[in-house]
């Protein structure tokens, strides 16, 4: 009996041994991790408020903008190469003439009520910028009632141009708008119509509320592609940056929607925000006005335009006047684009060439005041700036770096009427930010026709110039295209027909507790929300075996 249980002991003890070994086995094989989890919401400060969440009128408000990037999809999209990507789009096919676009829809796609979306939408949206009663942006209507459109099925759409004009296909970024909801409302009744603050699209989120204070967003139960992470987002409207930046610090939002380079220092000060930069499709300018040759006869002579530019130190201006918020711009193609002229020569930063320039030119102190004079005429201007703190900030300090040359230019600080002086060529020298779309094309702003009502401000007319633009946008190879770019930008270069200063930066920051934000390639500060889907700031804990 004793030897029973004594076996009957060490059974139980072995048991019990066993047992420990194998589940401490166990919890060697496996471990608990964090993953992303479904829901939450993210909250972002904007300095603004919407007016029209429609993407055929959000072109002059960034907050709208913004809103319409989350709801609303285009046919396709512009990555930040200036590639072309489909959207609602599955695939398009152009002509070898360039003068027919055939579209494929997605099937699969319905809009943010339970409705399919269809090539009628599509005729509907374009129609509607067709319609003389259009109030939206000028160029939408003039670039479409160019255009004829056909549906050739439920799917399948059709565009036929007059001419080949390669930056067409830009056009079908647009947001589209949903036919069976206005269906039977008039174009000129577009900007009253409720539909601007009750949206319906196709995006990832769709809107729930919105007012001049905040804006309440949900995850669309019928998005097409990936879905969001996050269940909502929300929206919180300031007056001004600074508020933005103080809503982050009291807790009340989790993300900034804009940096500006003023506040960068306070800014970079907060351990819980990360900042991210970048670049923007456009470029910063001081636009010398060539038209008006009587009082500005300065501005005439190519070594006076060389020599403004040889005399900036850009770098410095970045550095100093906006926080090292820009980068070095070389001309009037972007760097990033495929029509950019690598090897093409720019003038950079060369105080002894400048004042080479200018004396080769006659232009010199002759009494000695500190500024250069020629035949009587001071080398004297005005430099209009808008009222942004940033812009004035540079425009004083292209006005300091001039003055070390004997250039004398006075800011003049203006409002909202920055842009009718632009289009009324009424201003000696002006800064100004040009921001541009995917397609390099930059017959708008450089071209002989474009002086009068156009954006050619600076009123540039070179003949060469001009011939080589309306050649590049009639061919769709890009070889061929390229070759007349690259051409441009030589003439452009040796002339500098205005001073084209650094690339702009959008600086945006969101807490350390929001997770999987990625900077992507930025045309647009709306494009900060392109892998919002990819967010989350919710987790949960799963146990994970090795030996799987």
């Amino acid at each position: 009996m004793g030897r029973y249980i004594r076996w009957q002991a060490i059974l139980t003890v072995t048991g019990i041994a066993m047992t420990m070994a194998f589940l401490s086995f166990l919890s060697l094989s496996r471990k608990t991790v964090t993953i992303p989890d479904i829901g939450g919401t993210y909250t972002e400060a904007i300095a603004g408020s919407p007016q029209f969440v429609n993407p055929l009128l959000a072109q002059y408000n960034q907050v709208d903008q913004d809103l319409v990037a989350l709801i609303f999809n285009g046919l396709t999209k512009m990555d930040g190469d200036g590639t072309l990507q489909p959207v609602l789009a599955r695939s398009w096919d152009v002509s070898d003439d360039g003068l027919v676009y055939v579209f494929r829809l997605r099937r699969d796609v319905r809009w943010q009520d339970g409705e399919p979306f269809t090539a009628d939408d599509v005729l509907y949206t374009i129609n509607l910028m067709q319609d003389p009663d259009f109030p939206g942006a000028p160029y939408l209507s003039q670039l479409w009632n160019s255009v004829q459109v056909e549906k050739l099925g439920d799917y399948t759409v059709r565009f036929i141009l007059p001419e080949p004009l390669p930056a067409f296909a830009e056009f079908t970024t647009t947001g589209i708008l949903p036919q069976h909801l206005l269906k039977n409302m008039p174009a000129r009744d577009l900007l009253n119509h409720s539909f601007n603050l009750n949206p319906v699209g196709t995006g990832p989120f769709k809107l729930d509320m919105v007012n001049a204070q905040h804006a309440r967003l949900s995850a669309n139960p019928f998005y097409w592609g990936s879905k969001p992470r996050l269940a909502g987002l929300e929206f919180k409207f300031y007056r001004s940056f600074q508020e933005t930046i103080s809503a982050y610090e009291d807790g009340d939002v989790q993300g900034i929607s804009y940096i500006p380079p003023m506040l960068m220092p306070a800014v970079q000060k907060l351990d819980t925000l990360n900042i991210y930069s970048g670049r923007l499709s456009g470029y910063n300018i001081v636009y010398l006005n060539l038209q008006n040759s009587d009082k500005l006869p300065f501005f005439q002579d190519k070594n006076v335009r060389q020599a403004l530019l040889a005399a900036l130190n850009r770098q410095a201006i970045i550095d100093s006047a906006i926080n090292g918020q820009g980068l070095i711009a070389s001309g009037p193609i972007l760097p990033w684009s495929w029509a950019y002229n690598a090897g093409q020569s720019s003038i950079g930063f060369d105080p002894q060439h400048a004042a080479q320039l200018l004396d080769d030119s006659g232009w010199t102190d002759s009494d000695g005041d500190g500024i250069r004079d020629k035949e009587g005429v001071k080398l004297a201007f005005n430099l209009l700036s808008s009222e942004e703190p940033d812009k004035i900030n540079v425009a004083r300090a292209v006005s300091e770096q001039w003055q070390r040359a004997g250039i004398s230019a006075t800011v003049e600080i203006v409002g909202a009427g920055l842009g009718d002086r632009l289009v009324n060529h009424n201003f000696d020298a002006a800064l100004a930010e040009v921001l541009t779309a995917g397609d390099p094309d930059p017959y708008p702003l450089w071209h002989q026709t474009q002086i009068d009502g156009g954006q050619n401000y600076a009123g540039w007319d070179n003949t060469e110039a001009s011939k080589l633009l309306e050649a590049a946008r009639t061919i769709t190879d890009r070889g061929r295209r390229s070759d007349d770019y690259f051409e441009f930008q030589r003439i452009f270069a040796a002339e500098v027909p205005s001073l084209i200063l650094y690339h702009p930066v959008h600086t945006y920051g969101v807490s350390n507790q929001v997770y999987d934000v990625r900077l992507a390639p930025m045309t647009n500060p709306s494009d900060r929300f392109a892998t919002v889907t990819d967010w989350y700031v919710l987790t949960r804990q799963v146990v994970y075996s090795e030996n799987r």
